[in-house]
């Protein structure tokens, strides 16, 4: 995350970005503060403009809660991944080589992708916790803020945060259709992958589940 903000404000943005609207006890839970501390970084980052407050639903008869959300412009703290050079780059390709040569670029980004990620994600004879777990850790490192969460019943929800390629992404959709084949090459024939979520598509993260197949 850029910024100049001090350590506890960058992790209090982000565990926004991670968790959604929550309110600030929920916060100091979490971080192990007293609320009260959680609500003075609430406030300066409120006067800032990175945060804001709304009423959620009341809890049996006690008074409405105050959640807290990122703002518009708190996204710009996060990465990037320079999207407006990948969009002129994306433009310059298609106009030179035609939409085939700009598929052709994007399904050899992908085969990249796949050789990068299955020589860091352990092979198919490992649990497919650890496969799940490596492939979200180098998600993070790419700027996607990835997590594994088990299912009771086995399955893994791969779960990214953030898209730092959105901007080039909602110009070239191609770049993410192709992200489902990867991880399902990555993770080996013996994974079934499913997206229930799209930041595209209005989301606020990009959920995948991720289970056996039979």
């Amino acid at each position: 995350m850029q910024g100049t903000h001090t350590e506890a404000k960058r992790r209090l943005l982000e565990h926004l970005k991670r968790s959604g609207p929550t309110t600030a006890g929920a916060i100091a839970e979490s971080f192990e503060l007293t609320e009260v501390a959680v609500r003075q970084h609430l406030q300066g980052l409120h006067e800032n403009g990175l945060v804001e407050q709304a009423r959620g639903m009341p809890s049996g008869r006690g008074r409405p809660s105050t959640l807290w959300s990122l703002t518009e412009k708190s996204m710009s703290l996060f990465p990037d991944r320079n999207g407006e050079l990948v969009v002129s780059l994306l433009g310059a390709s298609k106009k030179t080589f035609g939409s085939k040569g700009t598929e052709k670029l994007l399904r050899e980004r992908a085969r990249h992708q796949v050789e990068a990620y299955r020589s860091q994600v352990p092979s198919t004879d490992q649990p497919i916790g650890s496969r799940v777990r490596a492939l979200a850790k180098l998600r993070t490192g790419e700027g996607y803020m990835a997590e594994a969460v088990p299912h009771d019943d086995g399955s893994w929800l791969l779960i990214e945060h953030h898209c730092p390629i959105c901007e080039a992404a909602t110009e070239c959709p191609g770049l993410c259709n192709s992200e489902l084949e990867v991880f399902r090459e990555t993770l080996g024939p013996g994974c079934v992958v499913e997206r229930t979520a799209h930041i595209l598509e209005g989301s606020d993260r990009c959920v995948y589940i991720i289970s056996k197949s039979e």
